[in-house]
């Protein structure tokens, strides 16, 4: 009898075990999410913080590893209602710029955590941000993580059931004995014999194919949520066009080149003659002893112009053949002007914009520091509706929402109301 209760205690500390496993893998499940948290602080934070060096804000990651995590959640939803309260530490942070702090009333506790995890670890490699930001576009979507979590258990799982198959044997056997029952010592198996042995076992047999689809289902589900995301995305342009040195350092307004941004539905691709409005004179021949730069040189040959007679040959033009970065599908309208002009104010406000900051940088990031240009946002339906549940419109100093406002003003009070006072003579509304 003391065999058998031997036994039993083995078999309750490997159940035991297996569910203080289970338990860790769930809990690490959760951790928190550095993709989701570098997607927020950029949409966020970056306005006015830097990682690693002070900006309008302190730099985030000596400041956040310093402060308590609780602080630090409450500090960012809401830092006004903690130097209201008077908290010393809130105070003493309020004082570092005289600008103050937009709030994050809607963010919840797991994204705080989620910015302030990916402040605390720092900016990963570039490569490896493109590849994670995929699978990261939503915070419902199946992640890496999770997969090789489930995995895991599958793992676990198969141990523990091999484990108990043979304690219960081993009881079998037992029971057997006392009984005074011959018992025939199995002799043991190669691990080839065992295993074909372990296959025939219909309930072995029925967790493994469970399991595997458990697995395929989630690889599946997984790719599915990744397809048609391209965040990261950088094709090799025909010319070496520099946004950090046009946007960035020389201040060139996005909508000199982008034109169509503010008054059509698409951004437009500026034609050559824009970039020679000033590349007739900028040549850069300072940098390349005293020649013409090899990327301005391609933008004469593609106008045919040469700079030494200063005249035109059309016979020998070549239009740049531009690769297209941000690409939505055929099925999505999308309308530049729409965002740029009429809802500018709301997505300045609910992105956290500077007011020096084109309302471009909401969705393509932080143009004025890319070298060369790449998808930065996901540009998902959910991605989109997030923005479209979170900002804050208002109908003053706004023409078009004034209208809508006017028009639920009408239905309220029973008038007529035609598709003509709901935007129904806009162009858009039939011609894409």
């Amino acid at each position: 009898m003391r065999d058998i209760s031997l036994i039993i205690r083995r078999v309750w500390k490997s159940a035991f075990m297996f569910t203080a496993l289970s338990v860790l893998i769930v809990s690490a499940s959760q951790a928190q999410d550095l993709v989701e948290g570098r997607k927020l602080f950029k949409d966020k934070c970056a306005s006015c913080h830097q990682l690693d060096r002070n900006s309008t804000g302190p730099a985030l990651t000596p400041k956040l590893t310093e402060l308590d995590e609780a602080f630090s959640i409450k500090w960012i939803r809401n830092w006004k209602s903690l130097v209201d309260a008077g908290d010393p530490t809130a105070i003493e942070a309020a004082k570092f710029s005289p600008a103050e702090m937009t709030t994050f009333p809607t963010l919840t506790d797991d994204q705080i955590k989620n910015i302030i995890a990916y402040a605390k670890a720092g900016e990963p490699k570039k490569e490896a941000v493109a590849g994670a930001a995929v699978a990261g576009a939503g915070s419902d979507e199946v992640s890496s993580f999770s997969i090789a979590g489930i995995a895991l258990i599958i793992l676990i799982s198969i141990a523990v059931l091999v484990v108990l198959g043979r304690a219960v044997k081993m009881l079998e056997r037992l029971i057997l004995k006392k009984q005074g029952v011959e018992v025939v010592e199995e002799e043991n198996l190669s691990f080839a014999a065992g295993t074909r042995k372990l296959f025939k076992n219909k309930k072995f047999v029925f967790f493994f194919i469970l399991c595997l689809i458990i697995s395929l289902g989630s690889f599946g589900w997984k790719g599915m949520w990744n397809t048609g995301v391209h965040t990261g995305y950088q094709p090799v342009q025909p010319i070496k066009f520099s946004h950090e040195l046009h946007a960035g350092v020389n201040k060139i307004d996005c909508q000199y080149c982008h034109s169509g941004a503010f008054k059509s539905k698409n951004a437009s691709i500026p034609s050559v003659n824009v970039c020679m409005n000033c590349h007739k004179s900028v040549q850069a021949t300072e940098k390349y002893n005293g020649e013409i730069s090899p990327e301005i040189q391609k933008i004469y040959t593609a106008i045919g112009y040469d700079p030494n007679t200063l005249t035109y040959d059309k016979s020998k033009e070549k239009p740049v053949e531009w690769v297209r970065v941000h690409n939505l599908p055929d099925f999505a309208y999308f309308n530049h002007s729409q965002h740029v002009v009429v809802g500018e104010e709301a997505i300045r406000k609910e992105r956290g914009l500077k007011p020096n900051e084109p309302v471009c940088f909401a969705c393509h990031g932080p143009v004025d520091t890319m070298e060369e240009i790449y998808q930065y946002s996901p540009l998902t339906m959910k991605w989109c509706i997030n923005c479209h549940k979170d900002a804050e419109i208002s109908g003053k100093d706004n023409a078009f929402y004034a209208k809508v406002i006017e028009a639920h003003e009408k239905i309220k009070k029973g008038e007529k109301i035609t598709p003509a006072l709901l935007g129904g003579l806009e162009c858009g509304k039939c011609h894409y």
